[in-house]
């Protein structure tokens, strides 16, 4: 029997809002994988609203979608907020990382690669550490791992990896010294684009199994030590 389209229609301003929402929580999302929204950050609707141009109603959907993400809690009757990772959280995230940023490497195939944005995020992270940017350093390391994800050519990684990233960010706000835990990772993500230009794969695939234990290791310490400081 031969449906009508009855009542899909009503689902079509709900099809809009919804892709207006994705583009929403795209931009937030980049926003705090970028550290410019803190953990414990609370949200205005209005005053976000406002600077995108969208409904409430899209804003709460946006808000609803990077809440799913772990990204965002909502608390009732107080409102929305950046969400605070446990230490059992950043150990999940970086065993994530390693299942799928070794996995990117390891499946390259036969070189040459295609390297030149992996090469520009190396070269960001450089620049910014000449002017004493430690958070600039911190933003292109995560460029650089993003861009690393993306040589595998998968959109579906690419998506699993941008929401990685932007939730580990969130432990980089706990780091009093950022310079101590990011600078070490700027020779080490030049060794990862030397072996690739030459086409060591597997070499490549070691240094950064190697790098993204190291990070883990001291991450982890310096975020449990702040945990246990209460967050000051």
């Amino acid at each position: 029997m031969a449906t009508t389209g009855g009542g899909l229609a009503d689902d079509r301003a709900l099809l809009g809002r919804t892709s207006t929402a994705e583009r929403v929580a795209d931009i937030l999302r980049t926003r705090i994988a970028e550290g410019y929204f803190p953990p414990g950050t609370r949200l205005s609707e209005d005053s976000i609203g406002g600077a995108l141009g969208v409904s409430r109603n899209t804003l709460r959907e946006a808000f609803r979608l990077l809440t799913h993400e772990r990204l965002l809690v909502h608390e009732l009757n107080r409102g929305v907020f950046v969400r605070l990772l446990a230490v059992e959280d950043v150990e999940d995230l970086y065993r994530t990382r390693r299942l799928v940023e070794c996995a990117v490497v390891r499946g390259l195939g036969e070189p040459p690669f295609a390297l030149a944005s992996l090469s520009a995020a190396v070269a960001e992270g450089q620049q910014a550490a000449e002017h004493g940017d430690w958070t600039g350093v911190a933003t292109a390391n995560i460029h650089f791992h993003r861009e690393l994800v993306a040589l595998a050519g998968s959109e579906h990684t690419d998506e699993l990896m941008r929401r990685v990233l932007a939730e580990l960010r969130l432990a980089f706000h706990a780091v009093d010294e950022p310079r101590e835990l990011h600078e070490p990772y700027l020779a080490r993500n030049q060794e990862i684009l030397d072996a690739l230009r030459v086409g060591e794969r597997t070499r490549a695939e070691q240094l950064l199994a190697d790098y993204l234990d190291d990070s883990r290791s001291r991450l982890v310490d310096v975020y449990a030590r702040h945990v246990t400081d209460g967050g000051r």
